[in-house]
């Protein structure tokens, strides 16, 4: 049996708008908790003691993080360096440079010659001698379609093909790496990926465009004992067997993360099984308190003592109020200031209602379906500023809902446009001329 500790996304350097200086350590207070969190990680692998430490990426916001953080990782590394403590660092995709095309912010881990410190930046089985024995991980970094596909394989094609021909590479190329493997050793797949049945957070959009999402089916094959993922900022289990999970990240980075339980994850691993145990970090809360002053007379005294109800001692806040625009001069900033000086940090947000831009449209209700033809009609009727150009509008949105979806010649993906721009002395190709006039 192999103990392995597993955690993931640790984004040092992320989130500081919600802290504030330490005047003790020169440190923003925010930065000073993700390093707390990622030394309490450290002090289990270290206490424990497990067989094996697992990054599963992300360990930077981007490729290029001031000095000051990338010695806050580094001194928690070298503790495990200094025992002797087999760590894979996979590369996530806020690792690499220019979208893996120019290297990795944790190379330099490999470039030094780390002991007992492997990098994973491609695909590759690592057999790693632990105190327990040997141990197999195939390490899968966040991978992008420049990595798998070059411009002429893609030339023509939708992106529902090119993302189909994406998975055939992927395929082919995990299907190698497997055939390499010991069949007798307990194996470990390392990934940092989207996959198709995650629940995401804000994660999916940060990484919009720049990867593609892997079905889960492609990951589970029965060689793999456990499948270890990161990217994902929330924890869960996405298959049983092969155990398949992703720890989560060890800090919240916005609000986004707000009701998430955040730590790492213990794992027992044997040949043919996978058994984990998730252990959540005290790390700081983040906490959201709306108030509605819409239907009352006294907006200061209703909002101070919505304040004063709740625990709000060392959270980051962000008070979200409600409020008419005739009771906006009657809150005191500076009350509800000195209200908040138990939180840690905090942000007041006003959402001001007015009635009038509120009851312009009664027809639009969720009561009163109707189509787009019949909704911009509503609209239009209350904007005589545009008369003038409603039967324009009206004929744009008619040739818009009736348009042909399906192209007459192959769709051209988007970020291939660059693609097709003609090198000097070289004629324009076809599809560029097609796209140019468009």
């Amino acid at each position: 049996m192999v103990k392995v500790l597993h955690f993931s996304d640790i984004h040092l350097g992320s989130g500081l708008a919600h802290g504030r200086l330490n005047p003790e350590t020169g440190l923003n207070t925010r930065l000073e908790d993700f390093i707390q969190a990622l030394t309490r990680c450290i002090d289990r692998a270290l206490a424990e003691p497990v067989d094996l430490v697992l990054f599963g990426g992300d360990a930077f916001p981007d490729a290029t993080p001031p000095p000051f953080i990338q010695q806050a990782l580094a001194q928690q590394l070298c503790r495990l360096s200094r025992v002797n403590l087999p760590t894979v660092l996979l590369v996530g995709n806020h690792d690499q440079y220019a979208h893996g095309l120019g290297g990795a912010s944790l190379s330099i881990y490999r470039t030094l010659g780390v002991p007992g410190v492997v990098v994973g930046d491609r695909l590759q089985t690592h057999t790693l001698c632990t105190r327990s024995g040997p141990v197999q991980v195939v390490t899968l970094p966040w991978l992008t379609r420049s990595i798998l596909l070059t411009r002429p394989e893609t030339e023509g094609l939708s992106m529902a093909q090119v993302q189909d021909l994406l998975l055939d590479r992927l395929r082919v190329a995990l299907e190698a790496e497997i055939r390499r493997c010991q069949p007798d050793l307990p194996t470990i797949l390392l990934a940092h990926a989207m996959v198709d049945t995650a629940t995401y957070g804000a994660e999916r959009f940060l990484a919009a465009g720049r990867g593609f999402t892997i079905p889960l089916a492609l990951l589970a094959r029965p060689c793999f004992d456990y499948i270890a993922l990161g990217h994902v900022h929330r924890h869960q289990v996405l298959c049983d067997q092969p155990l398949t999970l992703y720890p989560g990240s060890i800090d919240r980075v916005d609000f986004s993360e707000e009701k998430e339980a955040k730590g790492y994850v213990l794992v027992e691993v044997t040949r043919g099984q996978a058994r984990a145990e998730f252990c959540p970090l005290p790390v700081r809360p983040f906490k959201t308190l709306p108030v509605d002053l819409t239907t009352t007379e006294q907006p200061q005294a209703t909002l101070l003592a919505a304040i004063a109800a709740a625990d709000l001692a060392g959270a980051v806040v962000r008070c979200v109020y409600q409020i008419r625009a005739d009771q906006v001069d009657q809150v005191d900033q500076t009350a509800l200031i000195n209200a908040l000086e138990l939180a840690h940090s905090y942000s007041l947000q006003a959402q001001v209602q007015d009635p009038a831009r509120v009851s312009c449209l009664p027809e639009l209700g969720s009561d009163h379906p109707m189509d787009p033809l019949e909704a911009l009609a509503a609209y239009l009727a209350h904007k005589p500023d545009l008369a003038p150009l409603v039967p324009a509008l009206v004929n744009a949105a008619t040739a818009l809902l009736t348009i042909d979806e399906t192209p007459s010649t192959p769709s051209l993906p988007l970020y291939l446009e660059a693609d097709l721009m003609p090198l000097e002395g070289e004629e324009e190709p076809e599809q560029a001329q097609q796209l140019r006039l468009l």
